[in-house]
C-alpha cells in the first residue's frame, strides 16, 4: 500500500509526499529527520492523505495534487469538489503552478531567493544526480525538470547525487520550458553559442549579483547534455548566461555548468569558508638581526665568504632573503636554535 500526502506546516504552507509508511513518515517530518521543506517548518500536521495499490499510481497522483493551488488544496481537505471542479478549467494548470510556487517555494524574509535550477530535456539520470549534488553544495535546493527523456524518478539519479536526495525528492517536472518558468519573473539561458537572438549576454557572478537585487523570482535554464539549449528555448530567456571559456573548446557538462553558477550564487550566501589562520606578529627587528648575526659568524667561520671581494654583496643577498619572510618571534627562536645545534654538532667533530 502507498499513500500520498499533505500535511500543513507552522508558516501556514503545505507540503505534498508520497510514502508506503505513513505513521513512519509523519513521524518523521515531526522529528525533523527530514533536511528539507518541512524541517524548518514544525510542527506539522496532516490534512489529507489517500491510498494507492501501486507507487506508479501514488507518484501521479502526487505530482498532480503538488500543483494545485491552495484554495483547491483546501476544497479537497473539506471534501468540497465542487471547488474543486470549478478550478479545474483550462486555464486553472497555469495558475495552479504560480500558485503552488508562491505559496510552497517562496519566503518572505527578505532574503533574496535563490534561483530555480531548470534542466530542460536531460537525458541521464546520472547527470540529473550530479547536477543536484552541484546544487546542494552551494546551497540551491530547487530543482526543475523539463520532460526529461527517460521519466521522472530515475533510480539512476539517486546514486549520482551522492546524499543530495533532498533536491531529488522535491523535484518537478513541467512539459514544456514556459510552465518551468511561468513564475519567474527573471529567466537566464545558459549557453556558448550564439543563436541569431540578440539579447543581453552576463557571466555567472554578474547574474548572481542581478539575482539578489532583482525582485521576483529568478530561474536558470540548462540545456540538454548532447546538444544544449534550443533557439526557442533561449528565446523564453531575458538573458544569456555564458562561462568564460577556452573558445577552441566549449565543452562542459551538465554538472560542471551548473556547479560553475552555484558557486558564483554561494558567494554571498556566508556558507562555510576555510578558517582564517592567524600568523602571529612579526619578530622585531632586533630578534631579526641577532639571528642573521649568528648566521653570519657561523658561515665566517665556514669560510663561506670567498672570495672576500664578494663578502658584502653575499651578505646583502642573505639579509633580502631573511627579511623577507615576515618571520614570528617564535620563528626566529626556532632557527637560532637549529643554528645553534648545527654549530655545536661541528665544533664537537
Amino acid at each position: 500500500m502507498f499513500y500520498v500526502y499533505i500535511l500543513k506546516c507552522s508558516d501556514g504552507t503545505y507540503y505534498t509526499g508520497h510514502t508506503d509508511d505513513l505513521d513512519r513518515r509523519i513521524a518523521e517530518h515531526q522529528s525533523g529527520a527530514f533536511e528539507g521543506y518541512t524541517h524548518d517548518r514544525r510542527p506539522v500536521e496532516l490534512m489529507w492523505h489517500e491510498t494507492f495499490q501501486t507507487r506508479t499510481d501514488a507518484l501521479e497522483r502526487e505530482a498532480q495534487v503538488k500543483d494545485w493551488s491552495r484554495k483547491k488544496k483546501e476544497g479537497l481537505f473539506r471534501g468540497d469538489w465542487s471547488t474543486i471542479s470549478t478550478a479545474a478549467s483550462s486555464r486553472q494548470p497555469h495558475l495552479d503552478r504560480l500558485d503552488a510556487a508562491r505559496t510552497e517555494r517562496e519566503g518572505d524574509d527578505g532574503r533574496a531567493k535563490p534561483p530555480v535550477i531548470v534542466l530542460v530535456r536531460p537525458q541521464l539520470g546520472q547527470n540529473i544526480g550530479k547536477a543536484a549534488r552541484a546544487m546542494l553544495n552551494f546551497g540551491l535546493v530547487e530543482m526543475r525538470l523539463v520532460a526529461p527523456r527517460d521519466g521522472w524518478p530515475n533510480p539512476e539519479a539517486g546514486p549520482a547525487a551522492s546524499g543530495a536526495d533532498q533536491v531529488l525528492r522535491d523535484a518537478t517536472v513541467y512539459d514544456t520550458v514556459a510552465d518551468a518558468v511561468a513564475d519567474c519573473a527573471h529567466v537566464y539561458a545558459t549557453t556558448v553559442r550564439k543563436r541569431g537572438i540578440t539579447k543581453p549576454v552576463v557571466t555567472p557572478e554578474a547574474a548572481a549579483q542581478a539575482i539578489r537585487r532583482e525582485p521576483g523570482r529568478s530561474a536558470i535554464l540548462f540545456g540538454p547534455e548532447r546538444s544544449g539549449l534550443e533557439t526557442d528555448d533561449v528565446a523564453l530567456a531575458r538573458t544569456i548566461l555564458t562561462v568564460p571559456i577556452n573558445p577552441e573548446f566549449g565543452s562542459l557538462n551538465l554538472a560542471q555548468a551548473v556547479i560553475l553558477v552555484a558557486y558564483e550564487w554561494s558567494k554571498g550566501e556566508g556558507l562555510a569558508s576555510p578558517p582564517t589562520v592567524d600568523l602571529g606578529v612579526p619578530a622585531p627587528h632586533e630578534e631579526l638581526e641577532g639571528m642573521i648575526g649568528q648566521l653570519d659568524d657561523m658561515l665566517e667561520a665556514a669560510r663561506f665568504f670567498y672570495p672576500p671581494e664578494r663578502a658584502a654583496t653575499s651578505r646583502r643577498t642573505l639579509r633580502t632573503l631573511l627579511t623577507k619572510a615576515g618571520w614570528t618571534s617564535q620563528e626566529v627562536r626556532t632557527m637560532r636554535g637549529v643554528l645553534s645545534a648545527l654549530d655545536g654538532a661541528k665544533r664537537r667533530r
